[in-house]
């Protein structure tokens, strides 16, 4: 693939992003600050200039609870309805432990995102970071990654939809269109540009998902689980056994649950105040979502047993999982909005820039509508191919997991704090900072090694099984869970 068709046009391109950065440093040098700009200058510079606050529309209106509903559409989705299974395979204490464990170490990497965004405040997405360390080569590998692991967790919330579809319809059409209407339903969920947007269906996407697993609770605590015989044995494993290749899926699993800091950045462009509003309201989502996620496994499984199912809402009688899948829908079609758009958002910008028009970038002129529904519509079609060639929800859970979320929640991280303490990194207050950057990076490149043969292993063991109703890929089957 050319990304360049010309030097000159690699030139046009690295202008573009270099006069975005003068601007900001023109931005913090000039001295008639206008007294509005001048309340915002004060102690927080990074919010001086970035190219979201220019043109015709300021796009920077996100305050600190705005922000934490859009993390919490970002973060407490898809991954929660796998992770009561995960119970079942390495056993209630190693899971809680994992589950925590992850969080924190999420916190922390987000924090870091905050960091870097702190000394190079003219960046509005994670490729941007990644131009500053490593130059365009870093950007182009950088950014195609992203667009790829975002494709994946869209790909993902297809799947789940026409899982739910299919339950409530009792496969009432063939699966690939079930996906297809998932996908045109995000896609136009998407079609709005600014994030505020997004901010504004994250309470009833927690809400409605929040809802479903109650739902599952109540009635799993009423009645057996799906598929179990009536007085049921639970088989319940405080310590599991699982096998190398089991045990790494399983906590790929909880690695996608922390998915989330692949669109922090973004987040951190459309806000008011970043530097004094991000930390509060990433702190708030990960508790939230390390409480959340830990009860809920924990319930689910207790109540089910061996018979959890993933996703979580098969466990439940035939009515209540029903109930549970239409309930939850708009959580699912939220995950789908918040991961597109970050997505989107970013096609869009590259696009712009490539156009020398990122002045018009927040304008309602028919360039800046049509390059936005292009990039919507392109991100879409790509994303409703990949949930048709990996149409099983565990698998693309893991592989997701093992090749891209591996570094864009843990590893980049790591990167990112060696670059801005390179020439400090051996002072003796940062030396433990150091070892733990150190092993972030480690985390990343072993879950791209083993996690990756793990999960490809899981997804042939499945296509292979004569059991497995799916078949391959572009299926027609029943995809629901009874």
């Amino acid at each position: 693939m050319k990304f360049f068709q010309s030097r000159r046009d690699k030139k046009q391109w690295e202008s573009q992003y270099e006069d975005e950065k003068q601007k900001y440093n023109d931005s913090l040098n000039r001295e008639d600050v206008s007294p509005a700009r001048e309340g915002v200058l004060v102690g927080e510079q990074e919010q001086a200039a970035n190219i979201f606050s220019e043109g015709g529309k300021n796009y920077r209106t996100m305050g600190r609870w705005d922000t934490a509903l859009v993390l919490a559409s970002n973060q407490v989705g898809l991954g929660i309805l796998s992770l009561p299974k995960i119970l079942d395979v390495l056993g209630i204490v190693p899971s809680v432990i994992t589950i925590i464990g992850f969080g924190v170490v999420s916190w922390y990497t987000a924090y870091e995102l905050l960091q870097f965004y702190r000394r190079h405040p003219h960046v509005v997405n994670m490729v941007d970071m990644a131009r500053v360390v490593g130059g365009v080569p870093f950007e182009i590998i950088f950014g195609i990654c992203l667009l790829i692991k975002i494709c994946f967790t869209c790909g993902s919330a297809t799947i789940t939809i026409s899982i739910a579809l299919n339950t409530l319809s009792n496969h009432g059409m063939c699966t690939v269109g079930f996906a297809g209407i998932a996908a045109i339903a995000c896609w136009l969920l998407c079609l709005p540009r600014k994030f505020k947007f997004v901010a504004q269906v994250g309470l009833p996407s927690t809400i409605s998902i929040i809802a479903a697993v109650l739902i599952v609770i109540i009635s799993l605590g009423v009645s057996p689980p799906q598929n179990a015989p009536p007085g049921f044995d639970k088989n319940l494993k405080v310590v599991g056994n699982p096998s190398f290749s089991d045990g790494v899926n399983a906590v790929l699993k909880v690695c996608y649950a922390y998915a989330g800091n692949v669109g922090f950045v973004s987040y951190m462009a459309e806000m008011k105040n970043p530097g004094k509003d991000f930390v509060p309201a990433l702190t708030v989502l990960q508790v939230f979502s390390v409480v959340l996620y830990v009860v809920i496994a924990v319930a689910i499984y207790c109540l089910s047993g061996q018979y959890t199912t993933s996703p979580a809402l098969g466990s439940a009688p035939t009515i209540p999982a029903k109930v549970a899948y239409g309930i939850v829908l708009p959580a699912i079609l939220s995950t789908g909005l918040v991961f597109g758009h970050t997505a989107i958002k970013y096609l869009y910008v590259v696009a712009m820039r490539a156009m020398k028009s990122t002045d018009q970038l927040t304008d309602r002129s028919f360039k800046s509508w049509g390059t936005w529904i292009a990039c919507a519509t392109l991100f879409w079609i790509v994303s409703f191919v990949i949930a048709n060639a990996i149409p099983i929800f565990d698998s693309i859970l893991s592989i997701a997991s093992a090749t891209f979320i591996a570094w864009f929640t843990f590893g980049i991280s790591g990167v990112f704090w060696y670059h801005r303490n390179w020439q400090e990194r051996f002072h003796r207050k940062n030396i433990p900072l150091a070892i733990i950057n150190a092993l972030l990076i480690a985390q990343a490149l072993f879950m791209n090694g083993v996690g990756l043969w793990a999960a490809i292993t899981q997804l042939i063991d499945i296509f292979n099984d004569k059991e497995n109703k799916v078949g391959g890929v572009f299926p027609c089957a029943d995809n629901s869970l009874f």
